[in-house]
């Protein structure tokens, strides 16, 4: 029988989630993403012409700044950062728009928990609301490693403090925008894997891929919803 979480949640329960669609008029695109109580705002500037030095001047480059709720920015954000940055480099079309650079503002509105998935989901919509040119889209989940090995999606920053060990995955989700059936498929089947994947803690060969297992079938659970939050033309609430 699976044990009930704290706040009512089965172990593969999410919690709710809302998107925003362009909540800030001055930025090219943006979108506010919750999951429960977690809420990032993304917003998108660019392309601009030019690339900073050391990037490859024949590609287009992604800068990404995190701003946290409160404070200055510290070693955890850093990292999230270059997270970030090479989660969106993976999924953008980079040969587009070469020589500009296309920066990712991301304000840390709520966090309870599952904070860089929720921002990585966020950037993903703010990046199609600007019309950035994207190879697919991308849906990312957080899976925590409790002391008895049992796995638990979408994890609360309470819970976060019990956990062995967690992984934050990132799995990639077809926009099915390519212009045949065939394209489709040919996209659909080259997607079987991760973008991303972040671990902390001591996690097992067997946890790790029972995080990936249940991740998995969780993410297409976010698919469908930001699919249906970008398929509306208007701006609101999903």
């Amino acid at each position: 029988m699976e044990e009930i979480r704290a706040d009512g949640r089965n172990p593969n329960q999410l919690r709710p989630f809302s998107c925003t669609r362009n909540p800030l008029d001055r930025a090219h695109g943006s979108a506010r993403w919750a999951q429960g109580d977690t809420i990032v705002l993304a917003a998108v500037y660019g392309p601009k012409p030019g690339t900073r030095k050391g990037e490859n001047p024949e590609k287009a480059s992604i800068e990404v700044v995190w701003k946290p709720m409160t404070g200055q920015i510290g070693k955890q954000e850093k990292e999230y950062e270059m997270t970030l940055k090479r989660t969106l480099q993976s999924i953008c079309l980079l040969t587009v728009h070469p020589n500009t650079t296309t920066s990712v503002i991301l304000q840390v509105v709520g966090n309870d928990g599952s904070l860089l998935p929720c921002a990585i989901n966020a950037c993903c919509a703010a990046l199609v609301f600007a019309g950035i040119p994207l190879k697919h889209l991308a849906v990312a989940i957080g899976c925590g490693v409790l002391e008895d090995g049992e796995v638990i999606l979408d994890t609360s920053k309470a819970e976060e403090q019990q956990l062995k060990s967690f992984a934050h995955l990132v799995f990639p989700n077809s926009r099915k925008s390519a212009s045949s059936k065939a394209a489709n498929q040919k996209e659909e089947d080259s997607e079987q894997g991760l973008i991303t994947s972040i671990t902390h803690g001591v996690m097992s060969e067997d946890d790790y891929f029972n995080c990936i297992e249940r991740g998995l079938a969780a993410s297409s659970r976010i698919s469908d919803f930001m699919r249906t939050t970008l398929q509306k033309q208007a701006p609101g609430d999903a």
